[in-house]
């Protein structure tokens, strides 16, 4: 299976983005077509469609006519008609402020559609390290059960020999019938994890078993560096940027809006059958009233509301930076000394397992050094599962990994 897995991994691509994670193209395509991410980008064109009916306005020429036929006295039923055009007419700036308007809606769309991707790779890289963990940890538990087996095959051997008592052979099955009941459950774990993965991200190909866990590195940019750029390059900054420009003109726009937008127009008519003919030009002036002033007030309100959440989006981003950088930099410390700790354990067990079979160590000791050596070898697949998960997480918010940095970037404000 190991073998079949790293095939798998070599035959997908030749270089892979980081050891132990799929490979680039086929986790771009996979985040491209996400549900998440399709909807997001469908937004933008959305967005794109609200700036182009900003940006032209909604005044539109309005046609009025009547027909008639009034009795005039003396002169009998005589046909009447008038025809008139209107259009509303924007005041000078406000069509400028639409537009900006317009920009601002399409930028916030943008980002926010980059960071649904974003935010479906994270998905992605927490499912990826959940199968990739518990099945690091069935093959720990599977390497566990072997040697327990051994020892339960070798104390039935002695005990032919009455060599051993039943009463070890006993302890020596519990030991090992514990020890495959945990792989079991582990192996539960990581078939419903690779479901949970398959199912999420059905277009991204998974190998029947998953590729052994690689010793986690820090990259070379640095914890701190990175830190930097998940604020410079957060697109959740930026869509709140976007918000907050698109506010401030709307609140500019219904200021100028308490002067109402004029109507002029055009008007011909024919009365008395004819007898009266002409021409003339309509101008309409809207008078503004309290509504205009509230709605004014309102959009005066809404612009100091985004500015509080532009505030507070960047207050969040740059505590998950500092939290990005702390973890990776703790949890790769972590599993350092857990995987001295696994070390150390391996060797004394070692040591027991020759001990015992030369008849210088009682089973029951051999039996706790086992299971030291097995939960420390756990902790060091969990410790390492953890600091391989933070540094992706690192890689991905700092927008090294999986993303594009260059599409739509905050405007650094």
């Amino acid at each position: 299976m190991r073998m079949i897995a790293a095939l798998w991994l070599i035959a997908a691509s030749p270089a892979l983005a980081e050891p132990g994670l799929p490979p680039e193209a086929a986790v771009a395509a996979a985040l491209d077509n996400h549900p998440t991410v399709v909807a997001a980008r469908a937004r933008v064109g959305e967005a794109e469609a609200d700036a182009r009916m900003l940006g032209v306005g909604s005044e539109e020429v309005t046609v009025q006519g009547t027909m008639q036929r009034r009795d005039v006295r003396g002169v009998g039923v005589v046909p009447e008609y008038d025809l008139q055009l209107t259009r509303p007419i924007r005041l000078p700036g406000k069509a400028a402020l639409d537009r900006k308007a317009g920009a601002a809606g399409i930028f916030a769309a943008d980002n926010r559609a980059d960071d649904a991707r974003h935010q479906a790779a994270l998905l992605l890289s927490r499912q990826w390290w959940a199968w990739m963990g518990a099945a690091a940890e069935a093959r720990t538990l599977d390497g566990a059960a072997t040697i327990m087996e051994a020892a339960v095959n070798a104390t039935r051997r002695r005990l032919a020999l009455r060599d051993a008592s039943a009463l070890e052979l006993d302890q020596a099955q519990a030991a090992h019938g514990a020890v495959v009941a945990a792989a079991l459950q582990a192996r539960a774990r990581a078939t419903a994890a690779r479901a949970v993965l398959a199912a999420s991200f059905p277009d991204l190909p998974l190998p029947a078993a998953a590729p052994p866990l690689p010793e986690p590195v820090l990259p070379a940019e640095g914890p701190a560096k990175l830190a930097e750029l998940v604020v410079e390059r957060s697109h959740e900054i930026g869509a709140s940027v976007g918000d907050y420009d698109r506010a401030q003109a709307l609140k500019a726009r219904a200021a100028r809006n308490r002067i109402a937008d004029p109507s002029i127009g055009v008007r011909g008519f024919s009365e008395q059958g004819g007898n009266e003919k002409g021409v003339g030009l309509i101008i309409a002036m809207p008078l503004g009233g309290r509504a205009r002033a509230a709605a004014a007030d309102r959009a005066s309100a809404a612009s100091a509301a985004a500015a509080a959440d532009l505030a507070a989006t960047r207050s969040a981003i740059a505590a998950m930076a500092a939290e990005d950088a702390a973890l990776a930099t703790g949890y790769l410390a972590a599993w350092r000394q857990a995987k001295m700790a696994a070390d150390a354990a391996e060797a004394a067990a070692g040591r027991q397992r020759e001990g015992h079979r030369l008849g210088g160590v009682d089973l029951a000791d051999r039996l706790v050094s086992e299971r030291i050596a097995r939960d420390a070898a756990l902790e060091e697949v969990k410790a390492r599962t953890g600091a391989l998960e933070a540094i992706t997480r690192l890689r991905v918010d700092s927008h090294t990994l999986w993303m594009h940095a260059e599409d739509h970037p905050n405007d650094g404000r």
